[in-house]
């Protein structure tokens, strides 16, 4: 089987300091993904490459068997590439359902018109995708208006309105309370492993790491030095001494034992 995303040898480079360095891997369709690392690991840099705003030096990413390497942002996202970002950016003035819609208008080539009809244009669809993401009672309402989780919903959703076969998430919980932080990832896996879209995400929050990704990679020093299940990484004496530190695998065994 080809998988949906698959990464060789990427490399990023700023005079003399190596950002990434050859950095490989593969995504399949309906996977979830984890890219994690300490501060200054390379993650945006890999994450950025990936979705066009940065070209590598060298290497190569594929997407569903496309060449997409060093494309611009706007051609890789109509190429099928999703991506949230850890600072939402809606357009504040307008609807819950309008700022779905102008993201629906954009994938189907028609946000020329967005100041004309937008209040009309992919009505159903764009209340499909409220409904999809529970955002459907509030779709009336500004976005100025909404509660952080909420915003965090909305930008799911309109990422969700390019079909994407690859989302992008950058700490998709940061700044969120625990409850809305597994209440939006559960959601999002539901929706990924539904419709088959591959899934690759940077997080902090390691509860959520280890809760959602099927696979884990870590990255530190723009170097991948551990890839594999949430349970190996966890273990993997390299990782534990460079990021996690020996508590979370003690917290890990502890509540096994309670759930024992």
């Amino acid at each position: 089987m080809t998988a949906l995303l698959d990464v060789r040898n990427l490399a990023k480079s700023y005079g003399g300091v190596h950002a990434v360095r050859g950095v490989s891997f593969s995504l399949e369709a309906g996977q979830i993904l984890a890219l994690i690392g300490p501060n200054g690991a390379g993650k945006s840099t890999c994450f950025n490459m990936l979705n066009g705003q940065i070209r590598p030096n060298a290497g190569s990413i594929t997407l569903a068997g496309q060449d997409i390497t060093g494309l611009a942002p706007r051609v890789v996202w109509r190429k099928g590439v999703g991506r949230t970002f850890q600072i939402t950016a809606t357009f504040a003035s307008m609807t819950v359902r309008e700022n779905v819609q102008v993201a629906l208008l954009s994938h189907h080539g028609k946000l020329w018109a967005a100041f004309r009809y937008a209040g009309a244009a992919y009505l159903k669809e764009a209340e499909a995708l409220l409904a999809l993401v529970g955002m459907e009672a509030q779709a009336a309402r500004p976005c100025g208006e909404l509660a952080y989780g909420d915003l965090k919903r909305l930008e799911l959703a309109i990422a969700l309105a390019n079909d994407p076969k690859l989302l992008l998430m950058d700490e998709p919980t940061a700044g969120m309370a625990p409850k809305e932080r597994v209440d939006l990832m559960r959601l999002t896996a539901g929706i990924a492993r539904e419709k088959g879209i591959g899934v690759l995400f940077t997080e902090h929050d390691m509860d959520v790491v280890f809760e959602h990704a099927d696979s884990v990679m870590v990255l530190n020093r723009g170097e991948l030095i551990a890839t594999g299940s949430p349970e190996a990484v966890r273990r993997d004496p390299q990782v534990r001494a460079i990021y996690l530190g020996d508590g979370l695998l003690y917290d890990a065994k502890h509540r096994e034992g309670d759930a024992a």
